[in-house]
């Protein structure tokens, strides 16, 4: 992979960019000139949501590339590729705000907890590493995501292994977290502040996207989009089960919370009671790429169709309301 590949916000790769302006652009990506993140929104907002999508970023910086070992398949594995370029057409056609990620997952995970470490990949004095320890939740313990590899600094993947060639110094770690991470959730919860204070409630639709997932036994059908609200902790039931409705009614395989039911972004920024809804969306690679699953392919159009349907119908509960939602789960 080049580090100089197009990123979110170039011209061959935006789609419907006219829909939107740029309204701010934050943070910085170490190693490279380029914004952590950027916000864009129509002149006029028609609904109260907010398209967010973390793990999209192609700007690579040479350094980092240069310290992956295979840098030729690891960012794409990485990455929700090209997911951005659905999100944003989705987000023209509903009038929604949309917040893009610059930075690339493979550098740091917007949605894990910045205290979420795998101490194994990194090097330091011991004073460094009981510093950042003691930073942690559970006393210290890591995550068993984070045991997998998977934390907020992703180490392994299944079917490469490890995924650098040395380890990281807790100072990187820092910078990462101070550059990337910080800016770009604080731009996420003002931007939830401002829609809220103008509608009265607020829906953040955090956008991925999936492998295909394997075939059940019997007749079942695997689904090929996901929505999930962390088991009802993040997003009012009624608000959910519209985006489900459409699901159904645009015929396709849809599924609620399983196996994706959302992580930190949904965890941090999501508060019925206080009216503002977050929902995961999880769209399967093979409906919006190419064959080679490495480009924007010919399904995106109706993709584009299917979510904005989904997101509108989510909004439209959001905005009839504008009160926080009292059956949201404790």
């Amino acid at each position: 992979m080049n580090p100089a590949e197009p990123g979110p916000d170039d011209p061959d790769t935006t789609g419907a960019r006219s829909g939107l302006t740029m309204l701010a652009a934050g943070g910085s990506i170490p190693g490279l000139a380029r914004p952590a993140y950027t916000l864009h929104a129509p002149e006029v907002p028609l609904t109260p949501v907010l398209i967010a999508v973390p793990h999209a970023g192609r700007a690579y910086a040479p350094d980092l590339m240069q310290r992956l070992r295979h840098a030729d398949d690891t960012p794409r594995r990485l990455e929700d590729r090209f997911v951005d370029v659905l999100a944003r057409e989705v987000a023209v056609r509903c009038g929604a705000a949309l917040l893009l990620a610059q930075a690339p997952r493979a550098m740091i995970d917007l949605n894990r907890d910045p205290r979420d470490l795998d101490l194994g990949m990194f090097s330091g004095s011991e004073e460094e590493k009981a510093a950042m320890r003691r930073g942690m939740p559970r006393g210290g313990a890591q995550s068993a995501r984070a045991m997998r590899g998977l934390g907020l600094f992703p180490r392994r993947l299944s079917g490469i292994g490890e995924l650098w060639r040395g380890p990281m110094r807790p100072v990187e770690a820092s910078h990462r977290i101070a550059a990337i991470h910080a800016p770009y959730h604080d731009a996420l919860a003002a931007q939830l502040d401002a829609i809220r204070e103008r509608w009265g409630g607020a829906l953040l639709v955090d956008f991925h996207s999936m492998p295909d997932l394997p075939q059940g036994g019997g007749t079942h059908v695997p689904a090929t989009h996901v929505l999930g609200d962390r088991f009802g902790a993040s997003c009012g039931r009624d608000v959910v089960a519209a985006g489900l409705a459409r699901l159904d009614a645009a015929g396709v395989q849809g599924a609620y919370n399983r196996p994706y039911a959302g992580g930190y972004v949904l965890e941090r920024h999501g508060a019925p009671r206080a009216g503002v809804h977050a929902v995961q969306i999880e769209i399967a690679r093979s409906l919006y790429l190419d064959d080679a699953l490495d480009r924007p392919g010919a399904g995106i159009g109706r993709q584009a169709t299917i979510m904005a349907q989904v997101v509108g119908a989510m909004a439209d509960v959001v905005a009839l309301s504008g009160t926080a939602w009292p059956q949201a789960a404790e």
